[in-house]
């Protein structure tokens, strides 16, 4: 007689079958992973070139290429305020080949478009933080302002008639603009310009102006301009004359820029970890140290869960800022 199964035997064939399957694909994604990389990986920039985010990653991923013997290709896709490349990004194979050149950005434009081809939060998985930069607070030599207190004292003689320059609603010279305006509880008028506005500064046609760190070097020794403030804790390396808005009074009107990488949010752990590893030896370099302090950048050292936090955390707080400030969304 041939042999015969009872249905318990079909079961149990199938789960050890299963089992093995399931144990077989477990074993092979480590093994992908310490195989990673084997071919480039593609970086998408959703910023402009020359952009401040744009250059410190080149800076980090030239160093990172040498690292892992394969290149980062940086491919430039901005439009839409960072819409664009962030979604190619979201939708892309989670194998870790493709990733995206993150920043606070990430919450602003969740804060200005009320419906956006990607999930800020959900879509992506945080892998490396570079750095932070702080903005630095600029006014007009016509407006004689000297400190920070000479232009708090004149917004509260003339509310409303004062004006400070930005980048574009919702920009980092903007959010620290506004973080100021409500630290120092003074009424002035926002001027947003498509290319910053530094000129009309200069000009004395707009009163102050929060710009980039990383942006402002070929600025600051303009006759025309009076550096008045950093928008960090401490001061900056690059400008050690120059107070912090904590020194000149005001600790809630911190603000700083962040730079990091992120990828698609299935793309395996243990491939994060690598990329994290890799990226973080790179700023770890003497030579990438020293760059990233010309460009007024200050290194970050977080693990992949501290990232993660930070960027949480920071969403909230970008989130917030744009409630009490009063910023809407522009579609």
């Amino acid at each position: 007689m041939a042999d015969s199964f009872a249905p318990s035997d079909i079961s149990r064939r199938s789960f050890l079958a299963g089992a093995a399957w399931v144990g077989a694909l477990a074993a092979a994604r480590p093994a992908r992973a310490q195989q990673w990389p084997t071919r480039p990986i593609r970086v998408i920039s959703p910023y402009p070139a020359g952009s401040a985010s744009d250059t410190v990653t080149r800076v980090v991923l030239d160093q990172a290429s040498q690292i892992v013997g394969q290149p980062f290709v940086i491919e430039l896709r901005p439009g839409a305020g960072g819409s664009i490349g962030f979604a190619t990004v979201a939708h892309a194979e989670p194998d870790g080949y493709t990733v995206v050149t993150s920043s606070s950005s990430m919450a602003t434009e969740s804060v200005l478009h009320k419906t956006l081809p990607y999930d800020p939060k959900k879509d992506f998985a945080p892998v490396v933080l570079i750095g932070t930069s702080p903005n630095v607070l600029v006014a007009s030599k016509k407006s004689g302002f000297k400190s920070v207190a000479d232009l708090v004292a004149a917004a509260k003689a003339k509310p409303g008639t004062l004006t400070f320059a930005s980048a574009g609603i919702g920009s980092s010279s903007h959010m620290a603009a506004e973080k100021f305006r409500l630290a120092a509880k003074i009424d002035v008028r926002h001027v947003p310009f498509k290319e910053g506005g530094l000129v009309e500064v200069m000009a004395g046609r707009i009163d102050f102006y929060f710009i980039p760190l990383a942006a402002a070097a070929s600025a600051l020794h303009n006759p025309n301009l009076v550096v008045l403030a950093v928008s960090s804790p401490k001061r900056s390396p690059l400008l050690p004359d120059v107070p912090s808005v904590v020194e000149a009074g005001y600790p809630d009107a911190v603000f700083r820029f962040w730079n990091g990488l992120s990828a698609p949010v299935r793309t395996p752990a243990a491939v994060i970890q690598k990329l994290h590893d890799v990226t973080q030896q790179a700023i770890d370099t003497p030579a990438v140290q020293e760059r990233l302090a010309k460009l007024g950048v200050e290194p970050a050292h977080m693990s992949v869960q501290e990232f993660a936090a930070f960027f949480a955390a920071d969403f909230e707080a970008t989130r917030e800022l744009a409630k009490e400030a009063g910023i809407k969304s522009v579609d």
